[in-house]
């Protein structure tokens, strides 16, 4: 089909009657779907017997006999107190969570959720001419008489690391099935106009919710596009929207002088200062009017025309100022200095855009629809505040959490003092011949090690209050849109997890949905029990994944003194909760200092959007080089790598 742009009026033009309906029918049943998978978060899955207590006694026991545990804890009968009663606690879902709390939370969530999609779908009827019947049969639709196929989606996916064959659309078409449709059988480049209109529909909201961008997920695997097609796209408008508000707001080089100035001083505040640049720096604050044809012209490489792009786009084509509130201006009024007072408590909170691969700050021209955060756990320097995340591809707007960095340093060097003592290495080896969950949950440490909590205990201690403390000033900040009105994007290690861990109990607690697409938590130092992982789901639109090793020794050691009752999510997988992605990194995750240095080839490997692969490259061959080098150590000791 080839359609000129100036001939695509409005979505009619594309396609036929037949087909607005198949499209209409196609955008109740992924609606449908994921209300399908909203009510499966709130159901406990099927849990085998052998997998119901968190640490079997067999297991624990394993290598010892019972007068070994007699003489180092309590006595026997104690232990098994100790097991029944972590059986009762960590497995709530035995009761099904029926409480009164998580079913508020589930009321609360099904009412975002049905208000989200009612607006969706009367702008989807107001942008598009929709068959009166086609309304009539909406209208009379019930959810709980259509559930469309979801191919065991609803399932906690256990993901190893034994292939490398993970790729970006591999894992859309896992984790979001196509659903049957015949718009799939139309030419490629008619269902690349159908998915562009839709698109444009979505932003008619005005602002960009995580529900929104999953709907497209899933509309771009019914329609069997690749995902890059979303991701350009959602470039191509973002360069656009604002391309058109630059050109409205006037080209004199004294006003653009003043912009860049004005831009480049907010950026250097972090993404605070980056919402107000997005209007005031270009505006002045005025609402300017977008002229549809501005629009049509800059968002020509969509294929639509200037007037389908106008009607599509409804008031955000009207309005400079509703484009400023999408990328982070109004509404949310948050400046760097609002941040600040946000921040009393927590030093050093900001954030950090990341560089360009050519190394320059990103521009207000790079501007996403979508905003990734990255956050580290500890530092050995301070370029390890984004170190880590150079691998994060550029198709998000990423920017690396910087938080108590004096803290965080201290807590990076008294864990390589640890790691790198004779100490550590001896007593590891006798914590293997254990299990690490016997010694985690029995208190089986050896006397050698523990004489080495002085010096990481403190440190621990202080992140763990303050991660706590920075993750709620995120959620204040989150909350308050200084991303815009964009979905956000969380991706943490070791406390770094801990803090988006506060942060979505926080945003749960507030009830503060559709504002988070996918987290990501490695190394977590955080409860691994259903109640909570509950909590976190629900306010997680898109992908909520627990990276986890089981040779993590150090994470057991520094949890010890926690609730190690609820267990522990950094070194296991989570059970009880629906639609929680478990990878398991024990293959590549020697020890907890290696979540560092390993974050783009985990996300590379779960199949995790826009990665650089170059940088992944050099991910691995350094972790290469480290654990040649630990090999050769252990053996010039004479001792065996287990």
């Amino acid at each position: 089909m080839s359609t000129k742009d100036e001939d695509v009026k409005d979505l009619s033009s594309i396609i036929n009657a037949e087909e607005i309906c198949d499209l209409i029918t196609l955008l109740t049943d992924i609606t449908l779907l994921m209300r399908k998978q909203l009510s499966d978060i709130f159901e406990p899955p099927a849990i085998e017997q052998s997998s119901r207590n968190f640490l079997p006694l067999e297991t624990v026991t394993a290598g010892h006999t019972k007068d070994d545990f007699s003489s180092k804890i309590r006595g026997d009968g104690e232990i098994k107190g100790k097991f029944k009663e972590t059986k009762a606690t960590f497995y709530p879902s035995e009761n099904k969570l029926s409480t009164p709390k998580r079913q508020q939370l589930e009321r609360d969530c099904f009412e975002f959720f049905d208000k989200w999609r009612q607006s969706v779908m009367s702008h989807v009827y107001t942008a598009i001419e929709v068959p009166g019947r086609v309304k009539e049969h909406q209208k009379d639709m019930k959810f709980s008489k259509r559930i469309p196929r979801i191919e065991n989606s609803s399932e906690t996916v256990i993901i190893k690391l034994d292939s490398r064959n993970f790729v970006a659309n591999t894992t859309l078409s896992k984790l979001n099935p196509p659903i049957s449709t015949s718009l799939s059988s139309l030419p490629q480049e008619k269902r690349v106009l159908i998915f562009h209109s839709v698109l444009l529909i979505l932003l008619s909201l005005e602002k960009y919710m995580a529900p929104s961008r999953i709907l497209l997920i899933n509309l771009t695997s019914s329609l069997h596009l690749p995902l890059d097609i979303l991701v350009k796209d959602e470039i191509k408008v973002a360069q656009s929207l604002l391309g058109a508000v630059e050109h409205i707001s006037g080209t004199e080089e004294t006003e653009k002088r003043g912009r860049e100035n004005f831009i480049s001083r907010r950026w250097k505040a972090g993404l605070a200062g980056v919402a107000g640049a997005a209007v005031i720096g270009i505006t002045g604050g005025l609402a300017a009017p977008l002229v549809a044809g501005v629009i049509g012209t800059i968002m020509g490489g969509l294929g639509l025309g200037a007037t389908a792009v106008a009607g599509l786009l409804g008031g955000l084509a009207q309005s400079s100022v509703l484009v400023g509130s999408l990328f982070g201006a109004y509404g949310a009024r948050m400046t760097s200095r609002a941040i600040d007072s946000y921040a009393k408590e927590v030093q050093d909170f900001s954030f950090l855009p990341m560089k360009s691969s050519n190394g320059q700050e990103i521009l207000q021209k790079d501007h996403r629809l979508r905003v990734t955060i990255g956050v580290s756990g500890w530092l050995t320097d301070k370029e390890d505040v984004i170190n880590p995340w150079r691998a994060l591809g550029q198709e998000s707007e990423v920017f690396a959490l910087r938080w108590e960095l004096e803290a965080l340093t201290n807590l990076g060097q008294s864990l390589e003092s640890v790691a790198k003592s004779t100490a550590w290495k001896i007593a590891k080896k006798e914590i293997i011949s254990r299990t690490i969950f016997s010694s985690l949950l029995l208190a089986l440490w050896p006397i050698s090690l523990l004489s080495l909590s002085k010096v990481v205990d403190n440190p621990f201690s202080i992140c763990m209050s303050r991660a706590d403390k920075a993750g709620t000033i995120l959620a204040d900040a989150i909350i308050n849109k200084s991303q815009g009105e964009r979905p956000v994007t969380l991706i943490g290690y070791s406390l770094g997890a801990r803090l988006i861990y506060s942060c979505l109990m926080s945003l749960a607690e507030r009830r503060a949905f559709g504002l988070i697409e996918g987290v990501v938590l490695m190394g977590a130092p955080i409860p691994s029990n259903a109640a909570v992982w509950l909590s976190l789901r629900s306010v997680v639109s898109g992908r909520l994944v627990n990276v986890f090793s089981t040779n993590d020794y150090i994470l057991a050691f520094l949890y010890r003194t926690y609730s190690v009752q609820y267990g522990v999510a950094g070194l296991q997988s989570i059970t009880g909760v629906n639609r929680v992605e478990n990878i398991d990194v024990s293959e590549i995750v020697s020890g907890h200092l290696r979540y560092q240095l390993a974050v783009g080839s985990i996300l590379e490997k779960i199949g995790w959007e826009n990665i650089y692969l170059e940088v992944v490259a050099m991910e691995e061959k350094t972790l290469a080089i480290l654990k040649e080098k630990e090999n050769n150590e252990e053996q010039n000791r004479g001792e065996k790598i287990v």
